[in-house]
């Protein structure tokens, strides 16, 4: 029995880029541009140069690559990346740390049962009210989406969710749209998700907090399309029930009806009410500690700060994840031994990620050491050139569609990417948070869909829906998301 093909992990599509990118390194020739104060290349000064590197210097930046990725030093003197040198870090390390200390804080929340537990009771109290019900599922899981890339977690909420949209004369495609638009459309429209906006606004070198009105509007909008369109759907299901893209399975009528007089959900307690209003300021918080408030509210990209600005980046981030998950550890009572122990497993569920930041920061790094990396901006810069600031933007959220499919992991496509996109934004005249938002959008857009994650396969496995109807179901919306993203980044970019 042949065994069935499975498309490979990011991981492994890295390794593959990082072999590749070697090889590549011997066939394209080094050159270098003049850059400017602050370390942007400056457009028509690109020259060859002498990479000076043997074939056991390159075969050392090959074996050296992850651990360069993570902590290699640029020496400022010859230009190169290596874990001995003294100089600037290069490597993710920064990044590497903070998704560890998130995925900490994130389990340590789940670990206290308050955030499933209050999901469940909004989903039962609306259980009779039945588009009331299906929005506010899928704008709770935008929300989260947003802030914190919550897309796994929703395989969890299935069991919980499926019986009372049956329940209330939707169908499975309903429950599954619901469900895993919602939490994508939030991807999709991220604000401040660390795994998609923070890890790619550090490989673009901006903050965390650029560029985020722009994102805010593109959520709210592209959140209120999805949910319309999802409820357009479950109101003409309801209506005439054989216009279902699914049908109804011979054991929906059970689960509609337990569903329908199931028992109400535990309340919540008074530590879980802390536990997720003290969830909600962390993250409110830390909004407030990346935004440059001075530009923002000034316009002018280099306004001074203002005396309470905090312009935090990843260090800090960290520590404050670091923390918070402590204390929400102890406010859940949780004894030393279990909360050191969740605050590991939580870290070590999210080095999957963390690895992956490592690995295409790497190529990155082959890149460098190579100097091949302004030979291919350079190779890119005439088109740029004399394309607008809007069409440049547009093709930035297209070029990245089928890169999104290759590499589903926002994380490392984003690592990947940024180095090379972020320097040619600057010669397309087009602010590299635009560039980043461009990049999330093409992510976010790809995994409503593509059946390498896990989030829409194991999806609907759980809902019991097939992908062809699926994809009929989901088609027209991503129709329309596409024209709205090109309209609202080539907008930003046009007016910057």
């Amino acid at each position: 029995m042949s065994r069935e093909w499975r498309f490979p992990s990011a991981l492994t599509v890295l390794a593959v880029v990082t072999i590749g990118v070697w090889l590549a390194a011997f066939l394209i020739p080094p050159g270098a541009y003049e850059r400017d104060a602050d370390g942007a290349p400056i457009a028509g000064t690109y020259a060859r140069i002498d990479a000076d590197r043997t074939f056991t210097d390159r075969l050392m930046d090959l074996f050296l690559s992850p651990v360069n990725g993570l902590y290699g030093i640029l020496d400022p003197g010859t230009g190169t990346v290596g874990p001995d040198n003294t100089g600037e870090l290069f490597g993710s390390a920064g990044v590497f740390l903070f998704v560890l200390a998130i995925g900490a804080f994130v389990t340590m929340v789940f670990a206290t049962g308050a955030l499933e537990r209050a999901i469940a009771r909004l989903a039962h109290r609306l259980r009779r009210r039945g588009g009331l019900l299906v929005g506010a599922v899928m704008g709770v899981f935008a929300v989260l989406g947003s802030i914190e890339g919550f897309a796994e977690e929703t395989l969890g909420f299935y069991g919980l969710i499926v019986p009372m949209v049956l329940a209330l004369g939707y169908d499975r495609m309903t429950a599954a749209g619901a469900i895993i638009l919602g939490a994508g459309v939030g991807v999709l429209g991220s604000t401040v998700n660390p795994f998609a906006t923070g890890v790619a606004s550090s490989a673009a070198g901006v903050s965390l907090g650029d560029g985020l009105p722009l994102r805010l509007l593109m959520w709210a909008v592209l959140t209120a399309v999805t949910i319309g369109y999802v409820l357009r759907y479950a109101a003409r299901v309801r209506a005439r029930p054989e216009r279902s893209l699914t049908g109804f399975l011979p054991g929906d009528a059970g689960a509609a009806e337990n569903a329908a007089r199931g028992a109400e959900p535990e309340p919540l307690t008074p530590t879980h009410r802390v536990v997720v209003s003290f969830m909600g300021l962390v993250f409110a918080f830390m909004v407030f500690a990346v935004v440059p408030w001075a530009s923002v509210v000034t316009g002018d990209a280099a306004a001074a700060p203002y005396p309470w600005q905090l312009d935090w980046s990843f260090g800090q981030l960290s520590a404050l994840f670091i923390v918070a998950a402590i204390v929400v550890g102890l406010v859940g009572r949780m004894g030393e031994a279990r909360l050191t122990d969740t605050l590991v497993r939580g870290a070590a569920d999210f080095i999957g990620p963390a690895l992956v930041i490592v690995a295409a920061r790497g190529v990155t790094v082959i890149m460098n050491n190579a100097r091949i990396t302004d030979t291919v901006l350079h190779s890119m810069e005439a088109a740029v050139s004399g394309t607008s600031s809007a069409v440049f933007a547009v093709l930035v959220f297209a070029v990245n569609l089928p890169l999104a499919f290759l590499i589903p992991s926002t994380s490392g496509h984003s690592t990947l990417a940024m180095p090379v996109l972020a320097p040619l934004a600057h010669f397309a005249g087009v602010p590299a948070d635009i560039v980043v938002t461009a990049w999330q959008a093409a992510s976010g857009w790809m995994n409503l869909w593509v059946p390498t994650t896990a989030v829409v396969m194991g999806g609907l496995a759980l809902a019991k829906v097939g992908y062809g109807a699926y994809l009929r179901f989901v088609a027209p919306l991503l129709g329309l998301l596409f024209v709205l993203v090109c309209v609202f980044v080539g907008a930003a970019a046009a007016l910057a």
